[in-house]
């Protein structure tokens, strides 16, 4: 299995979700099937790291973000992974707009996964303060673990 989880620029959500999706999928046996990696629909920070107030929102909670940078989705991720989980509805719409439609059926929502969650969006943190990285990062955890629970049942 091999999991994409896409925001726009690569830098807060998406790479925050990426360092709690392997982790818990580790916790659960699950990492040595499963690919996890994280993209965004925009280019404008590409190589660039995740940003200061994510990575220490993660660190706090004992998740690794070292070593990841931005990158942009790319035509193959398509075709090469077989979900891509999106942080919002923005985001979902260029996927969609992008996707081939013999691979449409992969993308959704992240936040579908959450079973604690009356949101369906992960909200952009960028530009606020750090509560507002702790709250999505809530969010994000909640996701994880349904995400988790789904691929142990397949």
């Amino acid at each position: 299995m091999k999991i994409l989880l896409v925001c726009m620029g690569n830098i807060c959500r998406s790479p925050m979700a990426e360092a709690v999706v392997r982790r818990m999928l580790d916790s659960n046996g699950l990492a040595a099937s499963t690919t996890v990696a994280s993209a965004g629909t925009h280019d404008f920070n590409v190589g660039l790291p995740p940003d200061p107030r994510a990575r220490l929102a993660a660190l706090r909670r004992g998740y690794d973000m070292g070593g990841m940078r931005a990158r942009r989705v790319r035509p193959e991720d398509f075709e090469n992974y077989n979900m891509i989980l999106a942080m919002d509805r923005r985001n979902l719409a260029m996927l969609q707009a992008d996707c081939p439609a013999q691979h449409r059926h992969k993308l959704t929502l992240f936040l579908a996964y959450a079973a604690g969650s009356e949101m369906d969006e992960v909200p952009d943190p960028y530009g606020e303060p750090q509560e507002s990285f702790e709250r999505v990062l809530d969010l994000i955890e909640d996701a994880a673990q349904g995400l988790t629970r789904a691929l142990r049942v397949t």
